[in-house]
């Protein structure tokens, strides 16, 4: 037996999807809410959503010094997108029945009630292990 078995990826416990109604606004037949489906990101998908949303700016005063900026709004939306399974917010048919044309926007569509769209992205900070919403992290990490 190793001494590494027990760190062995069949040891792993996956992590299951899971479903919540992020809107008032999309109900079925019976007039319950919708839900989406939702999925656990890895750490390494959250960094390179992370790299994605990220630009330098230069540091005034100090010539060819720069720092990096997350753009917030940009990320927290693409962790919102890329945690969602169903609906499939790539789907081009579902994109044009809302006159849009990227994830991210066809979930300000679809979660169109700013409170809702806070709700969401704190529901999907807790889901994606973050112990509080993604913005309180971002504004603490500003001060």
């Amino acid at each position: 037996m190793s001494k590494f078995s027990k760190f062995m990826k069949s040891n792993k416990a996956a992590k299951a999807n899971v479903r919540h109604a992020p809107t008032q606004s999309l109900l079925d037949e019976k007039g319950n809410p919708v839900e989406f489906e939702f999925r656990h990101l890895t750490s390494k998908e959250v960094d390179d959503i992370r790299d994605d949303c990220s630009y330098e700016v230069p540091i005034k005063g100090k010539g060819g010094v720069y720092r990096q900026k997350v753009n917030t709004r940009k990320f927290n939306n693409k962790i919102i997108t890329a945690s969602i399974v169903v609906p499939d917010l790539r789907d081009s048919e579902l994109q044009n029945s809302y006159g849009v044309s990227t994830p991210e926007d066809l979930l300000y569509a679809l979660v169109d009630d700013p409170g809702e769209h806070a709700e969401l992205l704190n529901y999907v900070s807790k889901l994606q292990g973050f112990n509080v919403s993604l913005e309180e992290k971002i504004e603490e990490a500003k001060n």
